[in-house]
């Protein structure tokens, strides 16, 4: 809990001071996550200690390895607080160019797991969510069996950029006036006295037929 208060008040700090929201602001899981990459490509942020033990570590790393391309994870705290307000894909694409290479960006927070392709010639889910009580080692197992290495996908550079807001509707919801009251009130009575005289037509033919019927059999 220590650290994910430090990293909101790293956040908080360079706001303040009008750098916060630069490309790549400073993100203190950032800056573990590449560090602990130059050893091992898998970074647990000391607040997952427990979920990945040794033997959750040593299945991960199996099931990294077992991609044709290279692959990075960071399992840390994600969410609305942090830098990347809640877009884990512009997380993992910042991993991406601070560690500076090719490879899958992953990055997990203990229920999803989210990723990126940068600079290779892969598709990689942008997210999965875990089953119920799926360990950490189940959970990368499962969404890298879903990535797919090919020579028709592009390779270029994971977005590291926040995605535009989506422009707000300009039209306008139609106006219900009086006149339209109305006309919709006439039009509902003109229809309802039109659908009492045809039925009221039918009955009356039905009526006539029966009596000349019972005319003719007295």
């Amino acid at each position: 809990m220590t650290r994910r208060l430090l990293s909101l008040l790293t956040a908080t700090v360079a706001l303040l001071s009008g750098t916060a929201w630069a490309a790549t602001p400073p993100d203190s899981r950032i800056t573990a996550a590449t560090a602990a990459w130059s050893s091992r490509p898998l970074y647990v942020d000391p607040d997952y200690t427990s979920l990945v033990d040794e033997t959750q570590t040593a299945e991960m790393l199996r099931a990294m390895s077992s991609v044709q391309v290279p692959v990075y994870v960071a399992v840390v705290p994600t969410g609305d607080w942090f830098p990347e307000e809640g877009d884990t894909a512009l997380l993992a694409g910042r991993l991406a160019a601070a560690n500076g290479k090719p490879g899958v960006y992953v990055v997990m927070d203990g229920s999803t797991t989210y990723g990126v392709e940068h600079e290779v010639k892969v598709y990689a889910p942008s997210s999965s969510y875990a089953e119920a009580k799926q360990s950490m080692g189940s959970q990368l197992t499962d969404y890298l069996a879903d990535v797919k290495v090919d020579d028709r996908y592009e390779a270029k550079p994971a977005r590291t950029e926040p995605l535009p807001p989506r422009p707000e509707s300009t039209s306008e919801p139609d106006r219900f006036t009086t006149r339209d009251a109305i006309g919709n009130g006439l039009g509902g009575g003109v229809l309802g006295l039109m659908g009492g005289a045809l039925l009221a037509g039918v009955v009356l033919a039905v009526a006539a037929m029966v009596a000349r019927r019972s005319g003719g059999t007295r």
